[in-house]
């Protein structure tokens, strides 16, 4: 009998993995298991074979490992049915991940990444983190209990498990490769998600081209074929029959007299690693990769693991999301949007219908009422939604830059044009939806040329020859009456009229006397803030004429979170929002002065924080930090604001990383806004 140690941070854990050991190997194996939690390893560990969760843990206790020992850094993975409860989570918000180290947390956040929930904007959370974001959702794996007590919804999966990797490597070590074949692990493996890399590492060994493991084989979601040296065929997985029309007939043929692809035959005359190749083969997308397997540091064979796209559409915009490093996609759907009065349920029903048709939509409204928040909740709800949702601000883009980032342009195009081109907003919205705010901000040489996109769903890039056809369908968005500018000539009528074939209004704030507490406490709470409100506040926000509309509201109760008050009373929003007239319809006539107050506010407040710390803070930082609170500012709303501070004398501009100080008059500043 096998003796087995398994040795991890927490006993839970290590009895867990010991069970599944048992489970599968019975009889023929001894596990003993070792944690950190319990007492520290100061004995020689009596194994045959040591399982170690991480590699930190391997240095901390090598001299206790026999000389004879073989050692494996275990790897682990999620089941089937783990992995269903979490596709059950709809991806349109940040979810924090909880593991119990940095190192655990971010090797999870690896492992769900190679299974495919890439749908996800997962924020690594763990002990000791510093800045933990204010999320409603957590997601777990067996650690609920340092999920942030702040966290309405925690999803605790279980822990995870060893992955198939880890089981064959046990096997192998122990020389009871035959295990591997009994309908007892063939089984486990079936309930195992199987990633990319387990795929690899599990079919990367030599004992893998001795045994041949072809019911390993038919368990991978993935096509595999095996060959030797030579590119002979000595094993091929039942997927990948079905990709390339291949049988037993083709064993002991050569891959490439049934595969004729030059990188397939790069790989075998070079030797080397052939990574996400597309090819089409029988009139189907193939993507695949050729993997060199060692044996004694010497190759001695290839696997090739393909996948087959249901068309051609699917494998573009794989690869489209691939070669894109930021994400566009939708995060919000119509449960986002909060409100019970009739207005506002009349409005999410209206653009519900619109979501099942194709036509284009122009959304309009006041500043601030959320019209990109309803143009992602369309994405969501229409058939698009698993495509890219692309916005684009063209009141926030220079005209001359416009034009580039709607159309893309070829290498060479214009001066400092990048090197290959650069796609366009167009060409990566294909499939899905492209949201133009501020639209009747679009220059008029450029409403022509959108106009033809949409009657012709054509492009060509700057500098370019080749027509590209897109898919797309269009939501626009604007805060003017646009039948004016048209009348003015500043606006095509005939763009006007094919925007606007579904149009949907959304109500500004004071419209939605019902809603505005409803908000409040929703958004109060998604800062983390507990502070509460007199019944003289309540009437005077209801009473209140909310020119910026939400983000008026959410500035607002920002600001309240900063004077740090258990309860809010009238003067602290009248220091706020400017005036005691709250019947004045004036009080923020200038919407972009009230927004840069809000900007100084939350800036000061960033000063006083990293003064109390004794350093200063850069523009960037202060972004970051705008980001985490859910506070939004441009980039040139912090440079304008900072000159105006410096300007009054309130704060002092460093060069380099000394970054922005508060001065002493701007200290008493900030104390007097405390108040």
């Amino acid at each position: 009998m096998k003796k087995i140690a398994v040795i991890t941070n927490f006993s839970t854990v290590a009895e867990l993995h010991k069970k599944v050991l048992k489970d599968l190997f019975l009889d023929v194996i001894n596990v003993d298991t070792y944690s950190f939690d319990n007492d520290p390893i100061t004995n020689i560990i009596e194994a045959d074979v040591l399982l170690i969760s991480l590699y930190s843990i391997y240095v901390e206790i090598k001299k206790y490992i026999p000389a004879n020992a073989k050692v494996i850094i275990l790897a682990t993975t999620i089941t089937q049915e783990q992995y269903e409860k979490i596709i059950k989570i709809p991806p349109t918000s940040q979810i924090m991940l909880v593991n119990y180290s940095p190192e655990m947390t971010m090797e999870t956040l690896s492992l769900f990444r190679q299974i495919g929930l890439t749908q996800y904007d997962f924020i690594p959370v763990y002990p000791g983190k510093k800045n933990i974001p204010k999320l409603d959702i957590a997601l777990t794996p067996g650690e609920a209990d340092k999920v942030p007590s702040f966290v309405k919804q925690i999803i605790d999966i279980g822990h995870r498990t060893l992955d198939i990797s880890t089981l064959s490597d046990v096997a192998i070590k122990i020389d009871r490769e035959d295990l591997l074949r009994s309908d007892r692990f063939l089984n486990h493996f079936k309930k195992l998600k199987k990633a990319s890399s387990s795929i690899s590492t599990l079919l990367d060994r030599a004992t893998i081209l001795e045994s041949r493991f072809f019911e390993l084989l038919n368990v991978i979601d993935e096509g595999i074929i095996a060959t030797d040296v030579n590119g002979i065929i000595f094993a091929l997985n039942k997927k990948a029959s079905e990709i390339f029309k291949l049988n037993s007939k083709n064993i002991g043929t050569n891959v490439l007299s049934v595969i004729r692809h030059s990188s397939i035959k790069k790989a075998i005359e070079k030797k080397v690693l052939i990574d996400q190749e597309l090819i089409n083969i029988n009139g189907n997308y193939i993507s695949f990769q050729v993997v060199p397997v060692k044996t004694a540091g010497d190759i001695t064979g290839f696997l090739m693991i393909a996948n087959i796209f249901e068309e051609k559409e699917r494998s573009q915009h794989k690869l489209r999301t691939k070669l894109l490093s930021k994400g566009h996609k939708a995060r919000y759907t119509f449960e986002s949007i909060i409100g019970v009065s009739d207005i506002i349920e009349d409005t999410k029903n209206m653009a519900k219908r619109m979501a099942r048709s194709n036509s284009s939509i122009l959304i309009a409204g006041e500043s601030g009422v959320g019209k990109e928040l309803f143009a992602q909740a369309i994405h969501n709800a229409s058939s698009r939604k698993n495509y890219q949702f692309v916005a684009i601000n063209c009141a926030a883009i220079p005209d001359n830059l416009l034009e580039s980032e709607l159309f893309g342009y070829e290498e060479g195009a214009f001066t400092g044009a990048k090197k290959g081109g650069k796609m366009g907003m167009f060409e990566i919205a294909h499939n899905g939806t492209l949201f133009l705010d501020e639209i009747g901000e679009m220059p008029l040489q450029l409403q022509s040329r959108l106009l033809r996109v949409i009657q012709e769903r054509e492009v060509m890039r700057i500098g370019g020859e080749n027509i590209i056809h897109v898919n797309i369908r269009i939501i626009a968005a604007t805060n003017k009456n646009l039948k004016e500018l048209v009348k003015k000539g500043k606006f095509r009528s005939d763009l006007y009229y094919r925007l606007n074939v579904l149009p949907l209004t959304i109500p500004p704030l004071r419209e939605r006397e019902n809603d505005v507490l409803v908000l409040f406490e929703h958004m109060r709470n998604q800062i983390g803030a507990t502070y509460t409100l007199s019944d003289k506040s309540k009437n005077f926000l209801l009473r209140y004429n909310w020119e910026g509309n939400l983000r008026e509201l959410r500035n607002c109760i920002e600001y309240l979170a900063y004077l740090e008050k258990e309860t809010i009373e009238v003067n602290d929003l009248n220091k706020f929002l400017i005036s005691n007239d709250i019947t004045d319809h004036n009080l923020a006539n200038n919407l972009e002065d009230v927004n840069l107050m809000h900007c100084r506010t939350f800036i000061l407040k960033c000063l006083y924080d990293s003064r109390k710390e004794l350093k200063g803070i850069g523009r960037r930082n202060i972004l970051d930090k705008a980001r985490e609170a859910g506070v939004f500012i441009t980039e040139s709303d912090v440079r304008k604001t900072l000159d105006d501070l410096s300007n009054k004398g309130l704060v002092k501009i460093q060069k380099g990383r000394a970054g922005t100080t508060l001065t002493s008059e701007g200290l008493k500043e900030v104390l007097e806004i405390k108040k």
